[in-house]
């Protein structure tokens, strides 16, 4: 019953505010929803205290959900190790984001479907990472895509935020379809989709071929392949990541909560959830690991020259979830949910203290027209610089555990991919050091750049926006020295049977003996990049100016964001457009419609425009017509009745 509630309380709230939202009012809706899901929440530390503290895993089956010929599902809630932590992310955020709405939306007129689409988003999360099954999953999987979709184009009569709703939508798509096809995939070769009876047959699968697309390939790494595809997507990561930036047209809370713990943690958690599979295909871990650190670099490249500040916090979103993916890709899947589980606190923090700033400004999100103001709103500036410590991975602050720990097991793998990881996050942590400090400096110290009447109405956010900050940030400070030993200590008995690691793979316990240089390197490098932006933007405001002039080609290549948008708008969306443009003009129009309705349409207003030409209304006319009459009948008469 318990773990019932957790994941449909907040189903519930969706669904009184979504169809009964005018009934209840702005202030019932507010109730509802976020009632119910403050109630998950805590709901779900109780959960955390029996399944992950005490060990008392279990499988709850609801009811049968598909049975078709060998198919078949159940609708079951899957509570282990792994789904404990994630319960206690998701819904946390989850709440603090929806009392924190109560504020930010306060003027908007639409709050009671905006609070249900949180709440639904919230509910499919839940099925996500409770799932017993692939089918299960996948359906929390397209739940959360559809409500980013609803959220990101929350704010419908802004051409920007529709465009980039779709934009989320059609990117993410891409990555489901090579989820789905490995699903399909499974069903193929385990003819199952239940998780236990697959994770059980794997072994007997070593070393076999599947043939795909022509040629015969190594069946784990197909199927892996295929289900990493559909983790890009979700999780941003290069290549399918450009949804993540534009995400940011929707409400600041909906980007805390899509981009802090939820939506884009899922391609991290299926990833863990199936270690049972990845475990045995080298290739898809060296890929795995790749990928994620150079999505680490790449949108730390980005993160330091953008203007918007959450767009900087989006970008810093996407760096850290390729540290999370690499370390899974080394096989230390520990250390990556636990830098998933610190990072959704302080990277919430982060977002709704953006937020906050946001408010104080009066809409305003460029950091250029900012400044000055850390005297006006001094909480939200305090805690700002909490979630930015943490993110630099500052120590005693909660990403200098996580963060540590996934570069350290980077190192440890001994590996070719792992060595690149490490060298590429130890780079990322440098320039996210350098642009969370940029953020701080350019929003809060030096000259105002903002106009007298913006500056005249900057204020403090009120209790019901800055509680909900103050508490992540306890969990910005706190939550890595507290939770480190228990999830990535020596003694991995934490997480039971929630994550397979191969003996062979021993990255996480090397991590626990790497030379002192290593350990001591995230922290120099995260000091050298605050010191880097202390003297850029605050000792010498004059330089990145100059930067940007010397280095042009550089600076415009960051700013554009690798050109990926512009590479992508040459390859697919152009030659999309041309051939939708000409089976439109050419097969609809002139083809279809041409000999079709138009065309028999076209034909009959012919002839009845040259019928009208015979109405003259002319009597001689009319009589000289008779006369053309007779004189053809008479013709007729003796052509044919005469011979």
């Amino acid at each position: 019953m318990l773990y019932t509630l957790i994941v449909f309380l907040p189903l519930i709230g969706a669904a009184l505010a979504g169809l009964f939202g005018r009934v209840l009012g702005v202030s019932g809706s507010h109730v509802v929803t976020t009632g119910l899901v403050t109630m998950s929440a805590l709901l779900s530390w109780v959960a955390f205290w029996f399944v992950a503290i005490q060990g008392n895993a279990e499988v709850v089956e609801l009811f049968p959900w598909i049975e078709s010929g060998a198919l078949e599902a159940m609708w079951s809630i899957r509570v282990d190790q792994l789904t404990a932590v994630m319960l206690v992310v998701v819904n946390t955020v989850a709440a603090l984001v929806h009392w924190y709405s109560i504020g930010y939306m306060h003027d908007d007129p639409h709050q009671p479907r905006f609070f249900a689409y949180l709440s639904l988003f919230t509910f499919a999360m839940l099925t996500l990472v409770t799932a017993d099954n692939f089918v299960q999953m996948f359906f929390g999987w397209e739940g959360v895509g559809l409500c980013s979709y609803l959220l990101i184009g929350f704010w419908y009569h802004k051409p920007s935020a529709n465009a980039a709703a779709i934009k989320a939508f059609i990117v993410n798509r891409v990555g489901d379809f090579g989820f789905a096809l490995g699903i399909c995939a499974v069903f193929f070769v385990f003819q199952n989709v239940e998780f236990e009876p697959v994770f059980e047959a794997v072994p007997r699968f070593v070393g076999t071929e599947i043939e795909f697309l022509g040629g015969h390939f190594d069946t784990l790494t197909v199927i892996t392949i295929l289900l990493f595809i559909g983790a890009m997507g979700k999780s941003a990561q290069i290549g399918l990541h450009t949804w993540l930036p534009d995400a940011m047209e929707g409400p600041t809370p909906v980007s805390a909560l899509i981009h802090a713990a939820t939506m884009v943690t899922a391609g991290v958690f299926m990833v863990a959830r199936l270690s049972p599979m990845f475990e045995y295909s080298e290739f898809t871990l060296a890929l795995v690991t790749f990928v994620g650190a150079l999505t680490a670099i790449m949108a730390a490249t980005i993160g330091m020259v953008q203007n918007d500040i959450k767009r900087v916090v989006a970008y810093s979103t996407c760096s850290q979830l390729g540290y999370m993916f690499f370390a899974c890709g080394v096989s230390a899947y520990q250390a990556g949910i636990f830098h998933l589980f610190t990072h959704a606190f302080f990277k919430a923090l982060l977002f709704l203290g953006a937020g906050s700033v946001i408010h104080a400004f009066s809409g305003e999100q460029d950091m250029r027209k900012m400044g000055g103001v850390w005297r006006m709103i001094p909480l939200t500036y305090a805690l700002m610089w909490i979630g930015s410590l943490a993110l630099a991975g500052i120590p005693l602050f909660a990403g200098f555990y996580s963060k540590d720990v996934v570069l350290e097991a980077a190192w440890g793998a001994h590996s070719a991919v792992g060595e690149l990881a490490f060298v590429l996050g130890i780079l990322a942590a440098l320039l996210t050091a350098f642009y969370s400090w940029r953020l701080l400096f350019m929003t809060f110290h030096g000259h105002s750049r903002a106009s007298h009447e913006v500056l005249h109405h900057v204020h403090e956010s009120p209790p019901v926006m800055t509680v909900p900050l103050v508490v992540l940030a306890i969990g910005a400070v706190f939550a890595g020295m507290l939770f480190a030993p228990m999830f990535v200590g020596e003694d991995h008995g934490f997480w039971g049977e929630s994550i397979f690691v191969l003996a062979s793979h021993t990255a996480l316990e090397e991590a626990h003996h790497v030379p002192l240089w290593v350990k001591l390197s995230p922290t120099v490098v995260s000091v050298l990049g605050i010191a880097t932006a202390w003297w850029m933007y605050i000792a010498r405001p004059d330089l990145p100016g100059r930067l940007a002039a010397q280095h042009a080609e550089l600076y415009r290549f960051f700013l554009n964001k690798w050109y990926f948008d512009e590479l992508y708008d040459v390859l697919f969306v152009r030659p999309a457009r041309a051939i939708g443009s000409f089976f439109w003009k050419k097969g609809d129009e002139a083809t279809i419609d041409g000999f079709g309705p138009n065309g028999v349409a076209s034909r009959v207003l012919d002839l009845a425009r040259r019928a009208t030409q015979l109405q003259t209304g002319y009597v001689y006319h009319y009589a000289f017509v008779m006369l053309i009459g007779v004189v053809a009948f008479v013709t007729w008469y003796l052509l044919v009745v005469g011979m």
